[in-house]
């Protein structure tokens, strides 16, 4: 008989490791047949979960229908029609694919729904008055781009008014990449088991996952220590615990020099969001070197920025020999200007965060260093790795490891899950915060300047870029409460502060 257990609630934390689809089975393998936990329990305990979360999201819900694969994404699903069922909903099933297929503990639960004469068939149409659709066609163990009537399926789900919640991951979405295959599912809540995967937090994910719950099923903590985490989910407050305290003697000079480049003719804004970004991060001083015409401008709007206009890199040479950290790029042109202070900060050895235009520069060039920072968006990173932007977005954990292969340094692959790769042996990480109001320019360059703050301040590359984009999507996260549509990069600032302190 079916067991009973206590549910998680869906309030929990997720997380931070993060696991391949692959790795996930295997922990699956291992929770069954070397730690004794039956399938059939593992089946039901998923099933409990997903009906407990219909239950949280839709109190009022009457009616579900459930769309079930032949798998044991299926099974779940066929536990979550059960006991909906048994709680007085009603129930329509909508087996996809062919019904004999079922094997195992999926099989076991469908024969359990038929002995309830749970109605099922084949799977033509959503019923139109259905409150809730669930989500239990194909799981994680999709390798190839969904098509036919499969296709026609997800597209029907898509399409209807009703609620979807997907069962450990929404159909269609590559659990690894978070590329959608052909087609897929979008859900308004995912209930994901054992594993967080980790294509569920970067790419296309966050327009199909909705908010994702976790369950570990009941399965015993040690058994983690068999699989090496592939990512890692980040977030503010996990990277919070890495800013340094700043003694009460403290002065401008403990605090770190920012030196920001950029800003050719027309660009003054990039530079001078770049600058503030460094002083609301927290650095003592920042110095802006950019061209002679706009200099005042921006002194006159943020006076705290120590303005210089530089025509060549001989002016630039006694800012970096006072420099803690140079951050390059933002509104830096690719003429001759341009480059030329882009190649004396490359030789000036100060540790250096690497945006925009100096990203251009550094693609028709290439050349590895290992103290730095790069932070380019799918684009920028497209012309880095001489690919185009669906690749670069098809697999962003493997277009980041290439770039930090080829060029060294940490990378900081921007754009929704924005992926901090860096050398050695650590795994990735992923922001899994952020919205789509940050989709504005001047984002970015707000962000170049709190990753060169935290430096300057005495976190290394990693973990300044780690903490600095956590803390710039953390921030719009809260700017959003008042909208994300109209948003802008300076609305940021005020938030910035209040979390860095």
């Amino acid at each position: 008989m079916p067991e009973e257990r206590r549910i998680q609630q869906p309030s929990q934390p997720l997380p931070h490791a993060l696991y391949r689809a692959a790795q996930a089975r295997r922990l699956d393998h291992t929770a069954i047949h070397h730690f004794g936990i039956a399938g059939e329990a593992l089946m039901e305990r998923a099933g409990a979960f997903g009906f407990a979360t219909l239950q949280h999201f839709w109190p009022q819900a009457k009616s579900l229908t459930v769309v079930c694969g032949t798998g044991n994404n299926g099974g779940d699903g066929y536990v979550i029609a059960r006991l909906a069922h048994e709680a007085g909903l009603a129930v329509t099933i909508l087996q996809l694919g062919d019904h004999d297929k079922l094997r195992g503990d999926a099989a076991l639960n469908a024969g359990r729904c038929e002995a309830l004469r749970l109605h099922r068939e084949p799977f033509r149409q959503i019923p139109n008055d259905t409150d809730v659709i669930v989500d239990a066609i194909l799981g994680t163990g999709l390798e190839r781009n969904v098509s036919g009537r499969w296709a026609e399926a997800l597209q029907a789900v898509n399409q209807h008014s009703a609620a979807v919640l997907a069962v450990d991951i929404p159909s269609g979405l590559n659990s690894d990449t978070g590329a959608v295959m052909g087609a897929a599912v979008r859900a308004n809540v995912t209930t994901t088991f054992i594993a967080l995967k980790q294509g569920m937090f970067t790419a296309a994910a966050a327009d199909y996952c909705g908010e994702i719950l976790f369950d570990a099923l009941d399965i015993p903590a040690r058994l983690y220590a068999s699989e090496i985490l592939s990512a890692r989910r980040v977030d503010w407050e996990r990277q919070q615990q890495l800013l340094p305290q700043r003694p009460r003697s403290s002065h401008k000079g403990d605090c770190g020099h920012v030196l920001v480049v950029g800003g050719a003719p027309g660009f003054s804004g990039a530079i001078r969001l770049a600058g503030e970004g460094a002083l609301r991060s927290g650095a003592g001083l920042v110095s802006v070197a950019t061209d002679a015409r706009h200099a005042g401008l921006i002194a006159a709007s943020r006076p705290e920025l120590m303005c210089h206009g530089i025509d060549n890199p001989a002016e630039l040479e006694p800012l970096l020999q006072r420099c803690s950290v140079v951050a390059i790029g933002p509104g830096l042109g690719q003429g001759a200007w341009g480059q030329s202070l882009f190649e004396s900060i490359l030789h000036s050895g100060k540790p250096m965060v690497v945006d925009a235009d100096a990203l251009n520069l550094l693609a028709q060039h290439p050349r590895q260093h290992l103290n730095r920072v790069l932070t380019p968006h799918p684009g920028e990173a497209a012309r880095l790795l001489g690919m185009t932007v669906p690749e670069i977005q098809d697999d962003r954990f493997a277009a980041a490891q290439r770039l930090q292969q080829r060029y060294d340094g940490v990378i900081v692959l921007k754009g929704a899950g924005t992926i901090i790769h860096s050398p050695g042996h650590r795994p990735p990480a992923v922001c899994s915060q952020g919205n789509p109001g940050m989709a504005t320019g001047g984002s970015g360059d707000v962000l170049t300047g709190v990753i060169a703050g935290l430096i300057a301040q005495g976190l290394d590359l990693q973990d300044a870029a780690e903490t600095g984009v956590c803390v710039h999507a953390a921030a719009a996260d809260l700017a959003a409460r008042d909208g994300e549509r109209g948003m802008i990069a300076s609305d940021l600032f005020p938030h910035i502060r209040k979390l860095l302190q």
